[in-house]
Order: C-alpha cells, then sequence, then structure tokens
C-alpha cells in the first residue's frame, strides 16, 4: 500500500480555520491575511487558498474594505449539534477518579498559567455560576518520557480553588487537589470527539499544525449535583487511548446502555 500524502498547506489551514470558526472564536471577524500569513508561516497565496475553500463553503463572507466575517453561528452547525447530542456520556467517578491520579502520578505536568478570572459565559453556564463570579483558570501540559502528552484547561470556582495555586497544581492532579480543598466528588459528564491541532497546540504537543487530536470535555460534580470543575483536554492520539465497557440493562422493552471506564492509557 502507498505511504498516505500529507495534505497540502492550504487545507490543513482551511481545517483549522473551519474548526476555529465552529467554535466561535471569529465572531468580530476573521484576522486579515497578513495576520494569518505570518501565523501559519505561509505565502499570501497558500492563505487566500483556504479562505476561497472557506468562502465556498459559505461558512466566511469576505467583502472588500469590511474585512472577512464568519457567517456559521457559533454552537449551530451541524457537526456541533451532532456532537452534543451523540457524545455525552455520563461517568461514575468510581474508576475514572482512581484512573486519573494514576495518570498524573505517572507522568510530569508543566504549568503554563495561572489566572483568577470572571468567569467567561460559557463556563459561568457550565458551573452554573453567575456570570460576575470569580474562578480559577489553569492551563497545563503533561508529559511522558516520550514527549508531550495532552493540555488540560481547567476552570474552578474561586472558593473551592483557594487553597491551590501554580505550585500545587505542578506538585498533585487536581482531582486531588480539589478533595484536599473538602469536595466530595460524585460523577461526571465527559463528551469525548475529534479536533485539529492550531499553532498554539501544535508548539504545545510538538505535533504539525492540522494533527488530528483526541478532545475531551469533562463536567465534574460533586455528591450534592454541584458542579466543581470544567476541563478542556487536548490529547495526542498516538499516545493516549481510552477504554470504556459497555452492558445492557434494564427490561427487555427498553434496555439501555451503561458505560463504565476501564482504564486511561497513555504510551
Amino acid at each position: 500500500m502507498d505511504a498516505q500524502l500529507p495534505l497540502p498547506k492550504y487545507h490543513q489551514i482551511y481545517l483549522v480555520l473551519r474548526q476555529q470558526l465552529r467554535d466561535g472564536q471569529f465572531e468580530a471577524g476573521l484576522p486579515g491575511e497578513l495576520a494569518l500569513m505570518e501565523q501559519f508561516g505561509v505565502a499570501r497565496v497558500t492563505v487566500r487558498r483556504a479562505l476561497l475553500q472557506l468562502a465556498e463553503e459559505g461558512l466566511i463572507l469576505r467583502e472588500p474594505g469590511r474585512g472577512t466575517r464568519p457567517v456559521v453561528p457559533h454552537g449551530q452547525d451541524a457537526y456541533t449539534q451532532a456532537s452534543s447530542q451523540s457524545a455525552g456520556k455520563q461517568v461514575r467517578l468510581t474508576g475514572l477518579l482512581e484512573n486519573l491520579v494514576a495518570m498524573g502520578m505517572r507522568t510530569k505536568v508543566k504549568v503554563l498559567s495561572v489566572e483568577r478570572m470572571r468567569a467567561p459565559v460559557d463556563v459561568a453556564d457550565a458551573l452554573r455560576l453567575q456570570r460576575t463570579e470569580w474562578v480559577q483558570k489553569a492551563e497545563r501540559v503533561r508529559s511522558t518520557a516520550d514527549g508531550p502528552l495532552s493540555h488540560i484547561t481547567t476552570w474552578v470556582p474561586d472558593a473551592i480553588s483557594s487553597g491551590f495555586g501554580k505550585r500545587e497544581l505542578a506538585q498533585k492532579p487536581i482531582l486531588v487537589l480539589l478533595e484536599e480543598s473538602g469536595v466530595k466528588v460524585g460523577r461526571a459528564e465527559q463528551v469525548i470527539s475529534a479536533r485539529l491541532a492550531d499553532v498554539s497546540m501544535a508548539r504545545h504537543l510538538d505535533v504539525a499544525v492540522g494533527s488530528a487530536l483526541l478532545a475531551v470535555r469533562r463536567l465534574i460534580y460533586d455528591e450534592d449535583e454541584r458542579p466543581v470543575q470544567w476541563l478542556h483536554g487536548l490529547y495526542r492520539p498516538d499516545r493516549y487511548e481510552y477504554q470504556m465497557q459497555l452492558s445492557r440493562v434494564g427490561d427487555i422493552d427498553a434496555k439501555v446502555w451503561v458505560s463504565r471506564e476501564l482504564s486511561a492509557n497513555f504510551h
């Protein structure tokens, strides 16, 4: 079998920009051609070809003198709707907690940033906070002996995170820190999907721009059903795998699938 040829550079840029459009990153308009040339390290003709493909698909509108703006409403495209409807899983943390803590103990972490900030709209909604309330946002990269494994961004309500900061996050898994703060972890809601590495993630995870990544969004609840942590994780699929066991339960006329995590492994 012939080796698979790499995607043309313009198509890699098109894929990354399409994903960012779906994430609502360009609500105020896309960067100009010069900014995109600098960001991706390519010639103007390459950027224009990527933008042309987006325009032909009706994802952007290019107007002389007014720049380039998205025409896909954030969160309303078919891809996003399908992901939210089919990918969500509720997971009891009996096994997940142990697996995540074990992973934390067997990898090293680099804390990129920790900041106290007003909760962004999506974070406030997920954590059931008022939009004037404070949260701790932390960004970390986990690595094995072979190199970067994952980029993790977490948001934790200020009342819970006040007891730990950058030093503690560099030393212990965040679920351990939550429990040390008095949180009794109950369950999680998790969505697993795929994303493409943009310039920033490519640098953090040592992959090419446009590489496929495993994307995890996880909302942790305490035993009283209060959200205590909102996590966005991006993993290298060549170094990470997630195993689950599915069981059918219920009466013959109303059987449903119940999932139980077996392991989250890296190599």
